[in-house]
């Protein structure tokens, strides 16, 4: 039995066989319509989620199975003191698999030891089934993972999505980050020296984001994290530092491509909707799939 706690616990071998079997899915969802009949997918969200809880329920029920769970701790026995460990204890008596959102970093492995069900951290300070929805989404449309340019624009510091995607993509090879933040947003010192520094990454920091769009094959945006923020005005100050419009995306190559992990607040201009480039919500369906080839991965189910 496997778990799916960062995007390391798989190596490149076995993402790369977890994203064709999800280019499969896409290109044939007939024939993955009741493969988990039968099958229970547990949601245990102990934080508010909109886009990775129901795309997790989406992906089983597209499978054939059924889903159960709680979309916050105040709906759960967690209320009432229950210990992460128990409470996967519990489900692993009605469930066959479980993805787990929690605010405590850690919390989805301390289930996965106690767990007799595969365990996906849905997450937890890290994010690996958004890191596969992006691995995936980049090599539909680019048609690769290696030898790329890629911008990481806005809340570095606290944004999960980029910390995971960074660790992913720096297995492959000639792949270079320009990482555009304001100082106060800058990604974490682990991330620069144990990760891009530690692997010979080549990247740059730069502040403004028409420097750096002219070189980029993606354009990864975020939004600025109310939640993360301890000072109101803080997050007044930088909410807005940058807005993608379509006067800036004037300034980008033809074939670039713009993706944001959703939920955006204002720093892409609904007017880039239009432009070819966003893909955002092509994005969010490419969860639906990654998220579909990841259960049948973690069950074992084969299909003919």
């Amino acid at each position: 039995m496997r778990h799916l706690l960062n995007p390391l616990d798989f190596s490149v071998e076995e993402i790369d066989d977890l994203l064709a079997l999800a280019r499969d899915i896409e290109s044939n969802l007939p024939k993955y319509a009741h493969v988990c009949d039968g099958k229970k997918l547990a949601t245990l969200f102990y934080e508010p989620s909109t886009r990775t809880r129901l795309s997790f329920e989406a992906a089983m029920m597209n499978l054939g199975g059924k889903v159960l769970g709680f979309s916050s701790a105040d709906s759960s026995s967690a209320s009432k003191g229950e210990s992460v460990a128990d409470t996967i204890r519990v489900v692993s008596c009605y469930a066959d698999i479980c993805a787990m959102r929690h605010p405590k970093e850690g919390a989805p492995l301390v289930a996965s030891m106690a767990s007799s069900i595969p365990v996906i951290n849905a997450g937890d300070g890290g994010h690996p089934t958004q890191t596969l929805t992006d691995l995936l989404t980049i090599r539909s449309l680019k048609g690769r993972l290696d030898n790329l340019t890629i911008g990481l624009c806005g809340d570095l510091k606290f944004g999960r999505t980029v910390h995971s995607l960074i660790e992913a993509l720096v297995r492959y090879t000639n792949v270079k980050f320009i990482l555009i933040s304001p100082e106060e947003l800058r990604i974490p010192s682990y991330i620069r020296e144990d990760v891009l520094k530690k692997n010979n990454i080549e990247f740059q920091e730069v502040e403004r984001l028409e420097d750096a769009l002219p070189d980029l094959d993606i354009l990864y945006m975020t939004r600025v994290q109310k939640e993360r923020f301890f000072n109101e005005e803080d997050y007044v100050r930088l909410k807005d530092f940058y807005i993608l419009n379509n006067q800036k995306m004037k300034l980008a190559k033809d074939d670039m491509i713009v993706m944001h992990p959703l939920p955006r607040v204002n720093e892409i201009s609904v007017e880039v909707d239009k432009d070819p480039r966003a893909a955002y919500f092509r994005q969010v369906q490419y969860g639906v799939y990654a998220r579909m080839a990841l259960i049948l991965t973690l069950l074992e189910v084969k299909v003919c």
